[in-house]
């Protein structure tokens, strides 16, 4: 320790003000434990919700909302000069941010958590550092919840091309944008920007758009995109990207040939990394794998037991809500109370239009893994709320042991599916079965009883559709 600089002791010190630290301090203080939280930002909340999900989402249902009212023509209603104010539009995204960083900053104000804004850096398995704040934390556990960091540009790349967070303060509106990147990020800030004016061209190495998600659900999702966008290129990559005086020349590898464009911006989306470089690892008996992440057990324990990890430097979905989960968990173990993460299903959610969901096994896996299903799949177009809206493209199915007719997994993509797969991962974390989702009523007319008609359509005894042969 260093002459002059303060200590700190705690029973608890979290690293990381994100949804998994944020929440793992308050269940924590409310367990009863003293609580220290290290957040390098002024702000709390973490990427989701200063440069992530939330403004994205903030964007999204702007665009739907032109989305709708250019939709409007086909049942009759008609409007005149829409105008879109990019300022007040970041204005409102930016006001939507700064209230909940601000309520998760009084959440844990009123539960006497002491925040120490700097840089920590373990210098122990008992000792932290705060570079910044002048300060030593002396700790009986602590929980790293330091999240993701974007990966870097490869090479080729001119580096004042934008990053995802940068495209989220819409510093302009370019006409032609070349995205780079189909995964949720890319095509999500795509469809905004296509909303908002942009020619779109999207560029993906992989084969298919989503590559992670069942590729049923995307066709659908790519068949709207491609109304949207310039140009979808898959099994493509980016070879270089010079700037120019105005806009950028970017060389394309596709099908075997190089296709050189302009572009008056281009946005990467390839993805973050787990933020785990510069803690000090080092110091404590916390090994990182070979891409960075810390593994843990159902706990949250790293190979140090008194020292947890959550969220995106581990293991698993890079989600907020499986951070919090985490979190929870991570709290309750330090507490002395029983917990693990033995959840069944963890949900995804890509807000697109129209929204995947998906949550517990996808038909991907099950075949990678040689298990077992059945499929039950209900058309939106036979939906009367679907239509009642005028939006039946998609469906929803459901995956489901074909022994004992257990829900094994959902799979959504149509309106609201962020909302509706909430009873799919219900459904199976409580062991229901199709029965179970048959027989409960769902009101009518709505979205969720699609749920409850994919389910008769895999048990055999579809209504609205004629039953398969």
């Amino acid at each position: 320790m260093v002459m002059g600089e303060m200590t700190l002791e705690t029973d608890v010190v979290v690293i990381g003000g994100g949804p998994g630290g944020y929440v793992a301090a308050i269940r924590a203080a409310d367990l009863g434990l003293d609580v220290i939280l290290v957040e390098e930002r002024e702000k709390l909340g973490g990427v989701c919700l200063i440069e992530g999900c939330i403004p994205s989402k903030t964007l999204i249902h702007a665009v739907e909302m032109i989305d709708g009212l250019q939709s409007a023509k086909k049942i009759g209603l008609s409007y005149t000069g829409l105008k879109i104010d990019l300022d007040k539009l970041r204005k409102w995204t930016q006001s939507v941010v700064d209230t909940l960083t601000k309520g998760v900053d009084t959440l844990l104000t009123k539960r006497d958590v002491e925040i120490v804004r700097g840089h920590a850096h373990f210098e122990s398995n008992k000792l932290l550092h705060v570079d910044g704040a002048n300060t030593y934390i002396e700790f009986k556990h602590a929980i790293i919840a330091t999240g993701s960091v974007l990966n870097e540009l490869p090479e080729g790349y001119d580096q004042s091309v934008w990053s995802s967070t940068d495209a989220l303060n819409i510093p302009e509106v370019p006409d032609k944008l070349l995205v780079v990147g189909g995964g949720y990020i890319g095509l999500e800030m795509g469809l905004v920007y296509a909303g908002l004016g942009s020619k779109i061209t999207m560029v993906e190495f992989m084969p298919n758009l989503l590559a992670g998600a069942d590729q049923d659900l995307v066709r659908v999702v790519v068949k709207h995109c491609k109304k949207k966008f310039e140009s979808i290129l898959t099994g493509s990559k980016v070879l270089n990207v010079n700037k120019l005086d105005k806009g950028f020349q970017v060389d394309i590898e596709h099908d075997d040939q190089v296709i050189t464009k302009e572009f008056d911006q281009v946005m990467v989306a390839i993805g973050r990394k787990p933020n785990t470089s510069g803690l000090g690892l080092e110091n404590t008996s916390i090994e990182t794998d070979e891409r960075g992440f810390i593994p843990t057990n159902e706990e949250g324990r790293t190979s140090e037991k008194t020292i947890f990890a959550i969220g995106d430097i581990t293991h698993g979905p890079a989600l907020a809500h499986k951070a919090s989960r985490e979190g929870k968990i991570a709290a309750e173990v330090i507490a002395n109370h029983p917990s693990a993460f033995d959840n069944r299903a963890v949900p995804a959610v890509v807000f697109t239009h129209p929204e995947i969901a998906w949550t517990g096994l996808t038909e991907r896996e099950a075949e990678e893994k040689n298990i077992k299903y059945k499929v039950g799949r209900f058309p939106l177009t036979a939906l009367g709320r679907a239509r009642s809206i005028g939006q039946t493209d998609g469906f929803v199915k459901i995956l489901s042991n074909p022994d004992n007719n257990l829900v094994l997994g959902v799979g959504i993509v149509g309106p609201v599916a962020s909302e509706l797969i909430a009873e799919g991962t219900l459904a199976i974390e409580m062991g229901a079965t199709l029965e179970d989702l048959i027989v409960s009523i769902h009101p009518h007319p709505t979205m969720s009883e699609a749920i409850m008609e994919a389910a008769e359509v895999a048990a055999g005894e579809p209504i609205h559709i004629l039953p398969q042969k």
